[in-house]
């Protein structure tokens, strides 16, 4: 009995030893109560957080204390603030918590401990903590540690969220041979990992995500047996993944996505058996998907989108009976689509028709081929994606047979035509469907109708006519995202609203009408439509009705685009009401008069487009406040009077700036050459007089070019009574690809460095007074797809190379020049004939310096196929532009969908 009474005290021991309790028994020891004292009377906590910690009552009956029920010391200590709670609590030092020494688990979670430098001496001063979790605390500085062993006990090592590091992970960091978790994500570490060897026997968990290591994978990773998951994503992981997995064959979790990986996908991949999720997306692998993919039976999540992916679907991916979600989508996956559906691919094989695959992205790859119907068979699909591919084929109601559980369709642009009965209900009630592109007119889909839950639909381009039904118009008020663009709907649009439900809030709420031929006045909208596209219909009358009926305060809308209407009268002066506008287009109507005083509220605006109107009157003054503009296109108007001043110096980010047929005079003021991000210039076709600003190599857009990103750049002043010589600074522009002078007064000769414009695409001289020889370094111009010199006074031998003997004839004709493509032969007088190098003008002399002001912004506005020459043709001239436009919505932070 008496043994058997001391091991009952013993069990009895151990049991109160390793339990927890909320409130202990008594009070917590003194030193450790004196400690939490000091912490509440020192901390700044303006919100009250520790209020439960009340001085001279019990600290173990504090919130987030735990104390052991028979020792009384603290072993838990967590001290957060959830998100996304706005409270605000600040320790500036953690001395206190040397008291605690028996301290097993401690949390400080969105608590500021930026002012905390000693927090690590400290931590290395509790010999039992196990548990360190001080996730988002504005931690900033983590030092080596000359002896860790104090703390080798840790099992969890949590320093996830302190975004300020800004330093390498210490090496001590991956000695901690207990240590079973680790997450430093989002820290801003820096790299590269430390060599090996490491000490981290019982990692199962290690997680460094949204970091900058940049640099490969360390080698001692893949010696670490135990680990179970590793998410890397977004952590500058680059390079190539080794081909051996080492003694990585425990893997249930990898995620090495948002990296610059660039290998293949390695053997060892498929031999993890374990492995439950794999995400590879967003990098640069590229190869094949190994047919031992099929290996992976545990595997439920597969992500390989947005890489360089190559060859056929994987059928036997198809085999991989516990998958749920597939996502290949952003590769170059090629092939008939039917390869992943057949009876081979066992994905519906007898045993599979209830196959657990919920999500299935298969969208902007090559794919080829006809849809199966077997993909009706999927019971349990939610999201299923395929756009962007080369599908061609009938799609019927079969394809949708068991789609009971559909929550999104995404098969926009393909070849796809929809055959389905009047009266078809489909199985199932989506919230998103995008089948624009399709043949799915000439009756609109009356289906629609069945669902009761959509809020996006894309049915643009689908051969649809006649008139919306007033039905759908009702449906449409809780659609968030519509595109009926580019179909042939007719008729009159009503009121655009939004559902009360959403009280002025939600969103973002695009509507896409246009290409259409609807008519009528236009339509009221809701408040809080973000996004408005009626561009190339029919609307008349003026806007009056449109903009001036803001009754519920200021609207919400961004991005409005009324172009290619019949729209009429004066641009009403009621702005005031829509002050978040970014993009503003009312191109081709018949608008008259000036802008009014209200645009000025437009503090936002990026983008403004009014070409082809009838508008007058001096450059609008209005614009004056509307700073942020990138793009500001006036062509084609009745504008009057000389560019204000205001014009180089209000516009620190404008990118395009289009003038073109106007009735603009005077002299070009010096302040355009402030505007050092401009890249598209365009003044052709008014009446400025005077020189070419000297400074016009100050645009320091012009100067950087890149083949890869091909950016367009372009100046046009042709047409107008400019005179003087054309400015050496010119020449520096090196990033130029096509520039117009023609049909001017110019005097003077070529610059003699033009061959330094090493991208000119393009080159009109035409019809000045230019003389001279044409300088040898034209010969250099590689790129040359159109030139014309004709009409002045150059004299002398056409310089010879490949690029300058293929123009036409015309190109060169009304000058003194001899030599091919011309049929004057040069005598030997004009082979005499030295190439003259011109004086420079002292002016010119301080330009240089400018050269290395180089800062061009990424302006995106790919010009692949698009010869220079084209621009300058009128039947290609209006193409042009339609590119450019689309080309600058696609730069907006938020661009048009439509």
């Amino acid at each position: 009995m008496k043994v058997l009474a001391i091991t009952l005290w013993v069990l009895l021991f151990f049991i109160l030893k390793n339990t927890k309790f909320v409130v202990c028994v008594g009070i917590c020891r003194d030193n450790e109560q004196r400690a939490l004292e000091i912490l509440k009377k020192e901390v700044y906590d303006p919100s009250d957080i520790l209020s439960s910690w009340v001085v001279g009552k019990d600290c173990c009956e504090w919130e987030g204390v735990v104390c052991h029920n028979l020792t009384r010391h603290v072993i838990d200590l967590s001290i957060s603030i959830d998100w996304p709670d706005s409270r605000y609590l600040r320790i500036n030092n953690l001395e206190w918590l040397t008291s605690l020494s028996s301290l097993q688990n401690l949390e400080i979670e969105s608590v500021d401990l930026s002012k905390a430098n000693e927090w690590l001496q400290v931590i290395n001063m509790l010999p039992s903590l196990v548990d360190l979790r001080l996730y988002n605390c504005s931690l900033h500085h983590i030092t080596p540690l000359l002896d860790h062993k104090k703390i080798s006990s840790l099992k969890s090592l949590n320093l996830s969220g302190n975004y300020n590091f800004n330093s390498s992970v210490p090496k001590w960091v991956f000695n901690l041979p207990n240590l079973v978790s680790l997450d430093l994500s989002g820290c801003k570490f820096t790299g590269p990992f430390p060599d090996g060897p490491v000490n981290l026997t019982s990692l199962t968990t290690f997680k460094a995500s949204r970091n900058s290591f940049n640099c490969c994978l360390p080698k001692w990773l893949f010696d670490l047996n135990n680990l179970e998951h590793l998410v890397l994503y977004r952590s500058g992981i680059e390079g190539a993944i080794q081909s051996k997995s080492g003694n990585i064959t425990k893997l249930k979790y990898l995620d090495l996505s948002f990296n610059n990986i660039n290998s293949t996908i390695p053997n060892w991949i498929y031999g993890c058996k374990d492995l439950e999720s794999l995400f590879f997306g967003l990098n640069r692998l590229e190869g094949t998907v190994s047919s031992l993919i099929s290996n992976l039976s545990s595997i439920t999540i597969i992500d390989l989108s947005g890489n360089m992916l190559s060859g056929k679907l994987p059928n036997v991916i198809g085999k991989l009976g516990k998958l749920e979600q597939l996502d290949l989508s952003g590769n170059q996956f090629e092939g008939d689509i039917s390869e992943l559906f057949n009876v081979r691919s066992n994905f519906l094989s007898v045993g599979l028709r209830n196959t657990s695959l919920t999500f299935l992205r298969l969208d902007d790859n090559k794919l080829t081929g006809a849809l199966p119907e077997s993909v009706g068979q999927l019971s349990m699909l939610q999201h299923f994606s395929i756009f962007n591919n080369r599908l061609e084929g009938v799609v019927t109601e079969s394809h949708f047979s068991k789609l009971t559980h559909l929550q999104s369709f995404y098969a926009s642009r393909n070849n796809l035509t929809l055959k389905v009965s009047r009266n078809w209900t489909p199985p199932f009630q989506v919230t998103d469907i995008k089948i624009g592109s399709w043949n799915i007119g000439p009756l609109f889909p009356m289906w629609l109708r069945t669902q009761k839950q959509i809020a996006h639909v894309d049915i643009s381009d689908g051969g649809i006519q006649g008139e919306v039904p007033t039905w759908f118009w009702n449906l449409s008020s809780q659609i968030q995202f519509l595109n009926l663009s580019h179909n042939q709907f007719v008729g009159e649009v009503p009121i655009i609203s939004t559902p009360s439900w959403t009280d002025g809030h939600g969103g973002p709420w695009t509507m896409c009408l246009g290409s259409n031929n609807f008519s009528g006045p236009l339509p009221l909208i809701s408040t809080i439509v973000t996004e408005l596209d009626l561009s190339n219909n029919s609307f008349s009358k003026g806007l009056s009705n449109f903009l001036c009926e803001a009754k519920n305060g200021s609207y919400k809308l961004e991005i409005l685009n009324l172009g290619g209407n019949d729209l009429s009268e004066e641009i009403p002066d009621c702005w005031m009401n829509w002050p978040e506008l970014k993009v503003l287009i009312l191109r081709d109507n018949n608008l008259i008069g000036s802008l009014p005083r209200s645009i000025e509220v437009f503090s936002n605006l990026l983008s403004l487009d009014l070409r082809r109107n009838r508008l007058n009157g001096p450059f609008p003054s209005s614009l004056e406040k509307c700073t942020k503009l990138n793009k500001i296109d006036l062509a084609e108007n009745e504008f009057i009077g000389k560019l204000p001043s205001w014009l180089g110096m209000k516009f620190p980010t404008l990118i395009v700036l289009i003038l073109r047929s106007n009735k603009f005079n005077g002299e070009l003021p010096q302040e355009l050459c402030h505007l050092k991000n401009l890249q598209i210039l365009d003044l052709a076709n008014n009446t400025f007089v005077g020189i070419i600003p000297r400074c016009i190599g100050n645009f320091s857009a012009m100067v950087k070019y890149d083949r890869i990103l091909a950016l367009f750049t372009s100046m046009d002043m042709s047409s107008n009574n400019i005179s003087g010589d054309i400015p050496i600074s010119l020449t520096r522009l090196v990033g130029l690809r096509s520039f117009n002078l023609s049909k001017n007064n110019l005097t003077g000769r070529i610059p003699n460095d033009i061959g330094d414009m090493k991208v000119l695409e393009s080159v009109d001289l035409s019809e000045n007074q230019l003389y001279g020889q044409i300088p040898q370094s034209f010969s250099s111009l590689t790129t040359l797809g159109y030139l014309n010199l004709s009409d002045n006074n150059l004299s002398g031998m056409i310089p010879l190379s490949t690029q300058l003997q293929s123009f036409d004839s015309t190109s060169f004709q009304g000058n003194k020049l001899c030599g091919v493509p011309l049929l004057v032969n040069c005598s030997s007088n004009h082979e005499n004939i030295p190439n003259h190098e011109y004086e420079v003008d002292e002016s010119d002399k301080d330009e240089v310096d400018w050269f290395y002001i180089s800062m061009a912004i990424g302006f995106a506005l790919s010009f692949w196929g698009v010869c220079g020459s084209l621009l300058f043709k009128r039947s290609w001239r209006h193409a042009y532009f339609r590119f450019l436009d689309r080309s600058w919505e696609m730069l907006l932070e938020k661009l048009p969908i439509c």
